[in-house]
This record gives C-alpha cells, structure tokens and sequence, in this order.
C-alpha cells in the first residue's frame, strides 16, 4: 500500500513543485536548473561511489563487517537514480541522500529494523576445516588425497590416437 501512495503521490508533487517554479522563475530557467541539477547530482554520484567502493574494499581487506559500506553504497545507487529523475522532489531527496549524515541516520534506522541471523568471514579458528577456512593454511592428514600418477616424456608423440581428454 506505501509503494502505491508513493507511486501516486511523487509525480504529483513533482508536477506541483514544476507548475510552482515556472511561474516563479519561468519555463527555460526551469527547465535549465533540471539539467544542472542532473549533472552535478551525477558528478557528486560519481565521486561519492568511489569512495564508498574505496570503504569496501578496505572493509574486506580489514576482515570488518562491509554491511555499512554496502548501504551507503545502495544509497548512493538509489540517489543517482533520482538525481537523474526530472524533479524538485526527486532532486531534494537525492542530494540529501548524498549527505553523509544523512545515509548515517537512514542506516541507523534501517539497522534497528533488521535482524542479521548470522555473518561470518574470513577464517574461523573454532572451526578451522569450516567454511571460513583458510585455503593456504596447512592442511592436517585428513586433508590428503591419495592417487596414481605416470609420468609421460616431453613432446608430442605424432601417431598417439590420444586420450580423448585433449586435441591432437
């Protein structure tokens, strides 16, 4: 039901806010302030994108929990998105949602209402043959494969019909 309120009412707002403006400011200034809202809300998207990129990686690297990363990184995306929507509206929210604080508050919020059932990464020194587990660590004795091996001499053999596991 709030996904169709907000379907109805955000064109209607905009509609609102462009007939309130143009008869303020007129239409080709308008219009002009669309376009340039458009393109600078599209360079702060792109520099603040790759900060937020920059702040997960270093969140993976740090074996930190990239959850906050990942949100503002979403915010961002979901900025954008209305930065490049014509509107006074859609620009507003845009922009706030381009502020820090405010992407702070909206994840505080939204962290309140979600329940994270389990995270794990990186290795888990309780369960080193887990998951988590490191792939460079030494492995113990049950980690070990048995199997038979020929060894072949070097060079191709021209009149080998093959294996059928490779091209001649």
């Amino acid at each position: 039901m709030w996904l169709f309120i907000a379907f109805l009412a955000v064109p209607l707002i905009e509609i609102a806010l462009f007939i309130q403006v143009g008869g303020l400011i007129g239409l080709w200034p308008t219009l002009v302030v669309v376009i340039l809202t458009a393109i600078l809300g599209t360079w702060l998207v792109k520099q603040q994108g790759r900060m937020a990129i920059g702040q997960l990686q270093s969140s993976f690297s740090d074996l930190q929990d990239p959850s906050e990363p990942l949100a503002h990184g979403a915010m961002i995306l979901i900025a954008g998105a209305l930065l490049l929507t014509p509107g006074f509206f859609t620009d507003a929210v845009g922009f706030a949602l381009l502020a820090p604080p405010v992407r702070m508050a909206v994840f505080a919020w939204a962290r309140k209402r979600v329940t994270v059932a389990r995270f794990e990464m990186g290795p888990d020194p309780r369960h080193p043959a887990g998951p988590g587990r490191d792939p460079h660590a030494p492995r113990g004795p049950s980690d070990v494969i048995e199997g038979e091996f020929t060894e072949l001499p070097d060079g191709k053999n021209p009149n080998h019909p093959g294996s059928g596991w490779t091209r001649h």
